[in-house]
């Protein structure tokens, strides 16, 4: 990312003819807030940030106590490209401060720079990481009437929407964010335009942009985009592969040229955390009820608890190293869905993973055969547990954890318990169509 001062966002404004900038930020799930402001406000906005009611938004604060200020951070100002040219729009994302201008400790974004401010205590300069974000294209917002039959890397005409990813990843390129692939995904209208990896904070904001630039360009088209992890019964989910390493300086921490398979001491206890507190951050990376359709066997999601050099059905997996490729050294999450709130789900990974680091964690070995052909007797033999397998459960386990306590804060900690619960007790209650089908007409 490259560094802005608050002289060079001015200048690029007015070169720019920029009348109207956005000011974003996430509430406690994630989904993007925004508040726009003129030119004539940018200066001020700059030095002393713009007030707001953070009442009204999601896990922030009570009524009583609710004055907030959204702070932009200049290194985020881009020119949204969807926007008219002329009195052109720009955006930037906020850190969120009290009213005495301290960092707000129900800010997302700050739970994840107290993560990275960990690892740099602990001697590593870089968290770089690599989502990859699934979605499906509907017709509308209202249904899952797909726009093609295409499948995994298809190239034809079934693939109907290559001109809505070609424009996606024009629009993510004009706003500085860098795109290694784009393809049709396993089911039918899911697609993924994959982003090249960054440090840990510039890609959770590249995340939220991401999401809105997908959602935006599909409503340029007529059509509707969504990142929901299960909206087809019986297809594959979507999910957000997150490919992760830590870095000292230039050097890649979880590579050891002596190691037989090229893992250091470092990324073998790292993936030791993530393995011991899968079950913990849960609820983090896989929020919604929703996102339990989608953690099931025989869909490609992981649900066992287990590491591996090239298999897929493990929750974790190390990419096989390429002789040069030693940067490319890494591991692969496979269970987060792109429903997640990214600042939160990165910290998380990264707190379990320093765990692991810090206190010496044991890893597994790693399991090579497809765990879905296991039987429940074999994987319990082998010691591989599973995730848990709704969101109650989840958030039940989430509740007792002291690392998740740790890494989200008390504030944040306490309403994400509070609002997970409540809505898997609103879940629980539906009555779906499912049930009226099988039971209505029989019992």
């Amino acid at each position: 990312m490259v560094k802005k001062t608050k002289q060079d966002i001015l200048k690029l404004a007015k070169e720019n003819d920029v009348k109207f900038i956005r000011l974003w930020f996430t509430d406690m799930l994630g989904q993007v807030k925004s508040f726009a402001i003129t030119d004539k406000e940018l200066k001020d906005a700059l030095e002393n940030g713009m007030g707001f009611d953070g009442s009204s938004i999601t896990g922030y604060q009570d009524i009583e106590e609710s004055d907030m200020i959204a702070m932009p951070d200049p290194d985020t100002f881009v020119i949204l490209p969807w926007r008219p040219s002329e009195k052109a729009v720009a955006r930037m994302i906020c850190d969120i401060l009290t009213p005495d201008r301290k960092p707000y400790a129900g800010d997302p974004r700050y739970v994840l720079k107290k993560a990275l401010k960990r690892a740099s205590k602990m001697g590593f300069d870089h968290f770089y990481l690599g989502p990859e974000l699934e979605y499906f294209y509907f017709k509308t917002d209202s249904g899952t009437e797909t726009l093609d039959k295409g499948g995994y890397f298809d190239l034809t005409t079934l693939d109907v929407a290559s001109d809505l990813r070609r424009e996606t990843v024009f629009a993510l390129e004009k706003l500085g964010i860098d795109v290694e692939y784009s393809h049709h995904e396993v089911a039918p209208s899911q697609h993924e335009v994959d982003m090249r990896y960054k440090d840990a904070l510039e890609m959770a904001d590249n995340v939220i942009t991401y999401r809105v630039v997908v959602k935006e360009i599909a409503s340029k088209f007529g059509v509707y985009a969504t990142f929901m992890p299960k909206p087809i019964f019986g297809q594959n989910g979507s999910g957000m592969h997150t490919h992760q390493s830590l870095f000292k300086g230039s050097k890649n921490a979880f590579f050891d040229a002596k190691a037989k398979d090229y893992l250091s001491d470092v990324a073998r206890k790292y993936i030791a955390g993530l393995l011991k507190h899968a079950k913990e951050i849960c609820s983090i990376f896989a929020q919604t009820t929703n996102s339990y359709k989608r953690l099931v066997p025989g869909y490609e999601a992981p649900v066992y608890i287990a590491w591996s050099r090239r298999n897929r059905s493990a929750l974790v997996r190390v990419p096989l190293y390429h002789p040069g490729k030693e940067n490319a050294t890494r591991c692969e999450f496979r269970a987060c869905d792109p429903a997640c709130n990214p600042y939160l789900t990165f910290a998380a990974m990264l707190q379990a993973g320093l765990d692991g680091i810090e206190k010496g964690y044991k890893i597994p070995k790693p399991m090579e055969q497809n765990l879905y052909h296991l039987s429940d007797a074999e994987r319990k033999e082998k010691g591989i547990e599973t995730l848990p397998g709704s969101l109650g459960h989840a958030i039940a386990i989430t509740e007792e954890s002291e690392l998740v306590k740790k890494t989200l804060g008390e504030h944040i900690f306490s309403r994400f318990i509070e609002i997970k619960k409540k809505e898997w007790d609103d879940y629980k209650i539906q009555v779906t169509q499912y049930e009226l089908d099988k039971y209505l007409s029989v019992v």
